[in-house]
């Protein structure tokens, strides 16, 4: 299996608990009690309620200096003290997609100052992009966090400051899914 391509599937069992599922923006995903996170393939499926493939891929609007202090301080995945996590699958509109890609680093950056904003939060909590446009998923990207319970009032500053910015306006579709590992 490549380790780079995983399934978020939510049904009935799994390794984190869903103590919360919020449409924010779109079409809402169908409630579940457990969230699995696994490695797999492209052609491969799981059994669920639903299941939401993306790819782990390069930083593509990180630059070089941006890239070095974020791996400096930003934590992995998996640490036995980050028992909480949010999984939130958001789809950017078409006017997003449209621009090109040096724009989108400007509104990203420049404007939103999403990367800023975010090594404030680090290394307290851990993030991981998955990619999921390219691969005709429903989402654009899954974005997977991890914390540790004392700092969930932390992750919920985070994403007031990057819901709140000029990056966000160009989103169409989100759910913010809460969790807790079993």
């Amino acid at each position: 299996m490549d380790n780079t391509i995983f399934d978020f599937v939510g049904g009935t069992t799994g390794d984190w608990k869903v103590i919360k599922m919020t449409t924010l923006k779109g079409d809402s995903l169908k409630k579940v009690t457990h969230i699995d996170k696994l490695a797999s393939s492209l052609l491969q499926t799981f059994q669920g309620t639903w299941s939401l493939k993306g790819v782990i891929s390069n930083l593509r609007y990180t630059e070089k200096s941006e890239k070095e202090k974020l791996l400096a301080i930003q934590e992995d995945l998996g640490r036995e003290k980050a028992t909480y996590a949010a999984l939130i699958p958001i789809r950017k509109n078409d006017a997003w997609w449209n621009l090109a890609q040096d724009e989108r680093r400007k509104i990203m950056e420049n404007q939103s100052q999403h990367t800023h904003v975010g090594m404030q939060y680090l290394p307290a909590i851990a993030r991981k992009l998955f990619h999921s446009r390219d691969i005709n998923e429903p989402f654009d990207f899954l974005t997977w966090f991890e914390f540790a319970p004392e700092d969930e009032p932390a992750f919920n500053e985070l994403l007031k400051h990057l819901r709140n910015s000029e990056e966000w306006k160009y989103v169409d579709r989100e759910i913010d899914i809460r969790l807790k590992r079993v």
